[in-house]
C-alpha cells in the first residue's frame, strides 16, 4: 500500500516536471509578429499600431515605421482626406500610406 502510494507520487511529480519544463520551452520561443509594410515612394512604411476612434468612425490612430524609424502617432482622416499630427494637417499624397490605411477598413 505504501510502495503504490509513493509510486504514484513520484510518477505525479515526474509528470509535473514534465509539463513544466515543456512549458518553460514553449513559452521562452518568440512569437512570430510581422507588421503588415508596404514599398510607398522608395520607403518601406510598416503599420505598427492602428486604433479606431470611438467618437469619430472615419479617424484612426496610426503608429508607422518609415525605413525602420519608428514615427509619433499621428491621426488620419478618411473622412476629409488629412493626416493630422500635433503641429499641423496634412492632406493625403496619391497612392501614399493615408490611403492605404483608409482603404484597410473600407
Amino acid at each position: 500500500m505504501l510502495g503504490r502510494f509513493f509510486t504514484n507520487l513520484c510518477l505525479s511529480t515526474t509528470l509535473l516536471v514534465a509539463l513544466l519544463l515543456s512549458n518553460l520551452v514553449i513559452g521562452s520561443i518568440p512569437k512570430a509578429i510581422a507588421a503588415p509594410c508596404y514599398p510607398i515612394q522608395s520607403h518601406t512604411i510598416c503599420l505598427l499600431d492602428i486604433q479606431r476612434s470611438a467618437k469619430n468612425y472615419w479617424e484612426y490612430r496610426v503608429k508607422i515605421s518609415i525605413d525602420g524609424v519608428v514615427q509619433p502617432v499621428e491621426i488620419y482622416n478618411c473622412r476629409d482626406r488629412l493626416r493630422v499630427s500635433k503641429q499641423h494637417s496634412t492632406p493625403f499624397l496619391v497612392h501614399g500610406i493615408g490611403e492605404k490605411v483608409c482603404s484597410l477598413f473600407k
